[in-house]
């Protein structure tokens, strides 16, 4: 099986935030690998893995990192592969805000897509859609998953229009 989805992390610490993208991709059936890679401890690996990764059939990385959080651009510089960046509150991390700022504030040319702090499931997420936009397989399964967030939102108000309050007109 040829992986489709790159999950790379500075470091396993990441491991517990990064595990919500691998899930997802268990859960919708998308081959995927991981690997930990730092752009400050093994900047020519990182580079040699970015470069490379197109020729192995990734189509998306997906990169957390936490503290300066450099790796998501790192790899966005030497890949043509589209890369999701996921900002990690780390231990050396000023609440996450360095995280943030240093994979959205990328320069022109060098786009990483940013998600949410610690938003690895939602990096999956747009993995996914991406990969759908040139496979029908995946959009039904994309359509059905939304569907299904959308029937968990049904499925609450009406158990909300069950509660019975006195000034309550729903």
């Amino acid at each position: 099986m040829t992986p489709k989805v790159s999950i790379i992390m500075g470091s396993t610490s990441d491991m517990k935030i990064m595990e919500g993208a691998a899930a997802l991709l268990d859960e919708m059936e998308i081959p995927y690998e991981i690997n930990a890679l730092s752009a400050h401890r093994v900047p020519g690996m990182v580079a040699d893995f970015a470069k490379g990764a197109h020729e192995r059939g990734i189509k998306v990385i997906i990169a957390g990192a936490g503290g300066a959080a450099h790796l998501p651009g790192v790899v966005a510089a030497f890949t043509p592969v589209p890369v999701i960046g996921v900002p990690i509150k780390s231990s050396n991390s000023i609440d996450g805000w360095d995280s943030v700022l240093s994979i959205l504030q990328m320069p022109s040319g060098i786009p990483v897509a940013t998600v949410a702090l610690d938003g690895a499931r939602n990096a999956a997420i747009l993995a996914l859609q991406i990969l759908a936009s040139g496979d029908e397989a995946l959009m039904r399964k994309m359509i059905a998953f939304k569907a299904e967030l959308a029937g968990k939102i049904e499925k609450a108000n009406r158990e909300l229009a069950g509660i019975k309050r006195p000034f309550k007109t729903n």
